[in-house]
Formats: structure tokens, C-alpha cells, sequence
């Protein structure tokens, strides 16, 4: 494959030595793609369970404050974002590009995956009428089969790929305009700006500033903010306040820009051991902050507070580190093999398991064993194929989710033997 096929696919290695623009001297880590494909993998596992009241607690969310392994994977990904964003304009400026460039590649790349986003919203989510999927889905696409509305009227206009958009483009931009020490200002800036607007500045309508309703998810004022903004276009599973909201997009900018820190130190033409030294003693240091922030900011994903963005990141680097150390320096590389694929395509993943999972879990309806009575495909599938003869519920639910990704992980390892790699 060639360098610029590479950096446009996302597989840029990192750049550990100064040479001549027309021959780029680069080191290829492994690590990457496995630590991209393991937060992949995880994200399709936690997300599709064979039933959502029967989850093993680390494969669920916090209800609010706090974390579990399942709130991590969100920001791993932001955080390799940031990691492969500056590896990759690091080849493109070796190559020769120029800011105009550089710049006109980051918002068509920005562009297409908030596209995406938006389609994977658009699709319909709702339970359709019994019979055929074609004739339920295809008669009724577009139109909410509870208040008629049309789709352009609801449909949510933020969420997963549309934070990773905008977090890509911003990030990258800040890194193409400024130099590291204005990006390290601008991020605390951001981290602590934010810290101080949640907290102590007053809330419209409830008498009171952030600090007190931090607890409260429908009283914060990034509550506040997406109902004034978004309207009935929030994400309709919470319907008083977005996820993937408008002010907890801002510290959110941060993950994927501290990724672009550690990006730079991975590119550092200095002995690996020392870079992965490096990640573990930074990754430490950022647990502990975070963990001490959280006394005062608790760590929340849904507001993705300035302690969870430290926290997050620090795990990020102890984690990056450690798959660094077992496969690019102890070359302990066999267990890696299944998460290559997802780390490969991670579009392809996302976007193409989201549609299978709407498809099945919601809009593909089948006839029960009761005559007359319809059920999801999926529930046909989780019903009769594990459930049946799982005697324990939460272990039935997680092999459901385990074939998922299993599933996806037989396509996307074709597609890698193919070839075939969906460059965004």
C-alpha cells in the first residue's frame, strides 16, 4: 500500500526520525490498530446484549456519576482519534502537503462521518407494523408512528459519529494552526472553562448555579442548553437533555486533543522503551488527576466532565502503553489477531453493525410461537438460540452480544483479506 493510501486509510505509522519529504522514514506500530480495534469491539459488544435487562454490570454505563469499563470505550476512541490525526498530518507534511491542503482533507473527512451519523439517525428506529421488513419500514420510512411527525422534524441531530466529526475537525484544525503550546493552553483553557460554566454559573429557571444540580440530569445547564438548542431534536431515549449534547461536546474536544499529545510523544525519535515509559508515567499521573478533579467535578460521562476527559485520557495512555509494550516490544503478537479487522475498518464497523443491530433488534419482526404475534428478529434469535438453553440470563444475553461482534468480526476479516478498506 502506499504512504498517502496509508494515511488515508488511517494507518499511519509513527515518524521516529527527521528525513528528506520524498522518502519518509517510518515505524509501524501494531499497537494502534489493536488498541483502535479493541474499542471497537468493545462498543459493539456493550451495545448490543442479547437483552438490555440483563447486562453484567461492567457491560453497562454508570447511571450517572462514576465510570465502569463500558464509559471508557467512548473516549479510547476519541483518544486514538487524536492519536492517528497527528501521525497522519505528520506524513502528509512529509509528503509535501500544504496547510490548504491538510485543511481541505480534515473538513471533507469531517463532513462525510457527520453524514453518516446523521443517515445511521435517520433510519428508522421505531417498531413498524407486523409483516414483511420491506413492506413495514419501506411504507412508513420517515414518518413517527407516534405523533405523525415527519423525520426531518425529530431527527436527532447530534450523536456517536456526529461528536466524532466534530471533535476530529476541531482538534485537527487546533493542531494545524497552532503550535503545541498553544494547543496545551487551549485545552486547559477549554478543560477548566467548562469546570467553572457547569458549576458556578446559574442555571435559567431553577434558582440556582451548576454546582448544586449536577446530580440532577434534567436540571444541569447542558441540559438546559440542548432543549433550548436542539429541541425535539434530542436523542429520544432521554428526551430532556442529549448524550452527545452541545456543551459536553466542548471538554470532549480535549480527549481527542491530549490523543494528539501522546501522538506527538509516540513520533518522538527517541528508543521506544523510553516513549512507552513515557505513556505509562503520563497515563499514571492523569488517573490520579482525574480522580482528585472528581472531588470537586465528579467524573461523568453523559456531561463528560473535565475529570472524566483527564481520567479517561490517563487510562488511555497506560492502556496504549501496555499494548505497546506486549506487541511492539515483546512482540507478543498472536492474541492481537482478532482485533486487527476491527481496528482496520472501524467505519465499516460502526456504521455497518448499527444498521444491522436497527435492522434486527427493531424493524425485522417474525412470528412468534404465538400465532398472530409478531417479535424482532433478534428476540426470535436471542429466544430460541441462546436463551432457550443459557439457564443464566445475564450469561444468555452476553454470548448474544459476543456472536454479534464475532459476526462482524468474520466480515470485516474477509474484508482485510480482500483488501478492501473504507477510507473516510
Amino acid at each position: 500500500m502506499s504512504a498517502t493510501a496509508q494515511v488515508e486509510a488511517g494507518l499511519t505509522p509513527a515518524v521516529t526520525s527527521t528525513v528528506a519529504p520524498t522518502a519518509p522514514a517510518r515505524e509501524r506500530l501494531l499497537a494502534l490498530d489493536v488498541f483502535r480495534g479493541m474499542t471497537v469491539a468493545g462498543m459493539l459488544l456493550v451495545n448490543n446484549p442479547g437483552s438490555w435487562s440483563a447486562i453484567y454490570p461492567p457491560l453497562t454505563h454508570a447511571a450517572w456519576h462514576g465510570w465502569t469499563p463500558t464509559d471508557l470505550i467512548f473516549p479510547f476512541f476519541l483518544f486514538i482519534v487524536g492519536v492517528t490525526t497527528y501521525l497522519s498530518l505528520t506524513t502528509r507534511r512529509a509528503l509535501g502537503a500544504g496547510n490548504s491542503a491538510i485543511v481541505r482533507q480534515i473538513l471533507k473527512r469531517g463532513a462525510i462521518i457527520y453524514l453518516l451519523g446523521l443517515a445511521l439517525n435517520g433510519f428508522p428506529y421505531f417498531d413498524p407494523a407486523p409483516g414483511s421488513f420491506w413492506e413495514s419500514s419501506i411504507s412508513r420510512f420517515g414518518i413517527s408512528p407516534v405523533t405523525h411527525e415527519s423525520l426531518l422534524g425529530t431527527i436527532r441531530v447530534l450523536g456517536v459519529l456526529q461528536r466524532i466529526a466534530i471533535v476530529y475537525v476541531c482538534a485537527a484544525l487546533i493542531s494545524v494552526w497552532s503550535s503545541p503550546r498553544q494547543q496545551a493552553i487551549i485545552a486547559g483553557v477549554l478543560l477548566v472553562g467548562y469546570w467553572i460554566v457547569m458549576t458556578a454559573a446559574p442555571v435559567p429557571g431553577e434558582g440556582t448555579t451548576g454546582a448544586a444540580l449536577l446530580g440532577e440530569p434534567t436540571r444541569t445547564l447542558a441540559a438546559y442548553v440542548d432543549r433550548a438548542v436542539l429541541g425535539r431534536h434530542i436523542y429520544h431515549g432521554t428526551k430532556l437533555w442529549d448524550p452527545e449534547g452541545i456543551l459536553s461536546t466542548i471538554p470532549a474536544i480535549v480527549t481527542a486533543m491530549l490523543g494528539i499529545f501522546a501522538g506527538r510523544w509516540i513520533g518522538q525519535p527517541i528508543p521506544l522503551p523510553d516513549r512507552i515509559a513515557g505513556l505509562f508515567a503520563v497515563g499514571s499521573l492523569g488517573i490520579v488527576a482525574g480522580l482528585v478533579w472528581s472531588w470537586a467535578f465528579p467524573i461523568n460521562k453523559q456531561l463528560w466532565t473535565s475529570s472524566y476527559v483527564v481520567f479517561t485520557a490517563g487510562m488511555a495512555c497506560a492502556v496504549l502503553a501496555t499494548c505497546t509494550w506486549l506487541i511492539d516490544l515483546r512482540r507478543h503478537i498472536k492474541w492481537t489477531q482478532p482485533f486487527v479487522p476491527f481496528g482496520i475498518n472501524p467505519m465499516i464497523a460502526f456504521v455497518g453493525s448499527g444498521l444491522m443491530a436497527r435492522t434486527i433488534y427493531t424493524l425485522w419482526k417474525v412470528e412468534s410461537e404465538q400465532p398472530g404475534k409478531y417479535v424482532s428478529l433478534q428476540a426470535a434469535i436471542f429466544g430460541n438460540g441462546f436463551s432457550s438453553w443459557i439457564g443464566e440470563p445475564r450469561l444468555a444475553s452476553f454470548m448474544f452480544a459476543l456472536t454479534f461482534v464475532f459476526v462482524w468480526w468474520a466480515i470485516l476479516a474477509l474484508l482485510q483479506h480482500k483488501g478492501v478498506i473504507w477510507k473516510v
